[in-house]
């Protein structure tokens, strides 16, 4: 079996992590260009304001995905570049190299896939309360309304938000990203419904353009299951998924909250503030979402947590997704098993998991058009005789795709795979140690661009529609 020619090969950036630039022509400060600068935030305190550069060494960067035959870019859109403030005026030059950066794909043939929020939020906003300050959803439909409406001729694939959970849990639970709150459970699910209706409101305003294009949002998919067949473990992906996948999922595809974590909120007294209006937007929404995202790494392995539990403080070392930590209500904890096979960061490698999590999706949403908008491995990549020889980068995505070519031919919906990453970039809590691209880039030689042997491969798969995957 090949894959088919409307589907599309494809790797993923986000703005922070490669862009640089963070004060060039124009652009505000985010969220991430102030907390990245606080002590210990980051590994060994290293953060976007160069990263590799890509600002200004965009057309070298496309080239070279032109050169490995990529179909498809996913990108996302600095909204402090288009807006400084995040609201008030526009700034033409962020219009301006967004305009250039799309124009240089469409040069090659590559496809502009556009993810308008992947986690920086204008400073100001940030100030003003953040995904907590429901007018913060105001500025991003005006901001994404006028990316609609600037790139939106060229630019046929929109996702509104990237990963929910992250932002949120990381945000507002353990305090590892902007605003670095801890522990508040209330603000964790208010953010979260909060970006939902802006999600819902954006869609709405796209679909008023008739621009002729699709539009989704991208969700962590990281299917729970239990370590074991004991009640009390079954119990608990239960609950986990419940959590993890139908609260961020059922709002987008079924435009209504889960009732077991709504009933579960109201008794805890953490259930979001929310409206009428609110909660009938997003089922207005629903059924005008053309896609979902899936990011996925690795699945979640559960066990009930029995009597008390010992709450973990939250450090950078331990909320970068290694299994061992309790939810944060106390029900279960992830865990490490034995028998399963994990990366350098105790990542498990699991494409079994991920072919069972699609059909357990199917199962519950029926026949969605999904596209896989990040799968990857970090890993730190050995240099033999000056070569970049990622051989367990090629497993992992070759297991994965293998996945995918089989969900397929079970029925599922696939159009699209997104490798994290295209080029070496600016991990979030890992710095530059933790690699994930087919480029490299060496911090020692003025970020000089190489291509691994993962890059020459990922070449192959696409010439030959993956047909001897």
């Amino acid at each position: 079996m090949k894959f088919s020619k409307n589907f599309l090969f494809g790797a993923a950036s986000a703005a922070y992590q490669i862009e640089g630039a963070w004060n060039q022509d124009g652009k505000g400060m985010s969220n991430w260009d102030e907390f990245s600068k606080i002590p210990e935030k980051t590994f060994q305190n290293t953060n976007g304001d160069v990263a590799i550069d890509h600002y200004n060494r965009y057309k070298e960067d496309i080239a070279l995905m032109a050169e490995m035959g990529l179909e498809s870019y996913r990108f996302s859109i600095s909204w402090s570049r288009i807006y400084p403030q995040g609201h008030g005026e526009i700034n033409l030059k962020g219009i301006e190299f967004y305009n250039n950066l799309i124009d240089e794909c469409l040069k090659y043939g590559i496809v502009p896939f556009v993810t308008l929020y992947h986690w920086d939020l204008p400073l100001t906003l940030e100030k003003e309360g953040g995904w907590l300050n429901k007018r913060t959803s105001d500025a991003f439909v005006k901001y994404a309304k006028t990316c609609f409406e600037c790139f939106g001729d060229r630019v046929k694939n929109f996702i509104t938000f990237n990963e929910t959970i992250v932002f949120c849990g990381h945000g507002y639970l353990s305090g590892t990203h902007p605003p670095g709150i801890v522990g508040d459970i209330k603000k964790y699910f208010q953010a979260i419904h909060n970006v939902f209706y802006s999600h819902a409101r954006a869609v709405i305003e796209y679909k008023k353009l008739n621009q002729y294009g699709e539009i989704g949002i991208s969700n962590v998919f990281s299917p729970a299951f239990p370590v074991n067949n004991l009640e009390d473990n079954v119990f608990a992906a239960k609950h986990a998924n419940e959590y993890g996948t139908h609260w961020f999922y059922d709002p987008i595809l079924l435009g209504e909250y889960p009732e077991y974590v709504i009933n579960d909120l109201k008794r805890s007294g953490n259930l979001p503030d929310w409206t009428t209006e609110e909660l009938s937007t997003l089922k207005t929404a629903a059924p005008l979402n053309d896609f979902m995202g899936l990011n996925y790494y690795q699945p979640t392995r559960v066990e009930k947590i029995i009597g008390n539990f010992e709450k973990i403080e939250a450090t950078r070392e331990n909320s970068t997704g290694s299994p061992g930590n309790p939810s944060f209500d106390g029900v279960y904890r992830s865990v490490k098993m034995d028998d399963k096979v994990y990366t350098k960061w105790d990542w498990e490698i699991s494409p079994e998991g991920f072919l069972q999590g699609l059909n357990m999706l199917k199962e519950r949403y029926g026949q969605i058009k999904l596209y896989i908008t990040e799968n990857g491995l970090g890993d730190e990549d050995p240099i033999i005789e000056g070569e970049i020889c990622d051989v367990p980068r090629i497993n992992f995505i070759k297991t994965h795709l293998k996945a995918v070519k089989e969900a397929i031919s079970n029925g599922i919906h696939i159009r699209g795979y997104f490798a994290w990453s295209v080029i070496d970039l600016l991990s979030w809590l890992n710095g530059y140690k933790k690699q994930y691209g087919f480029i490299y880039v060496d911090h020692k030689n003025n970020l000089e661009r190489k291509k691994k042997m993962s890059f020459y491969w990922y070449k192959f798969i696409i010439e030959s529609r993956g047909e001897q995957l």
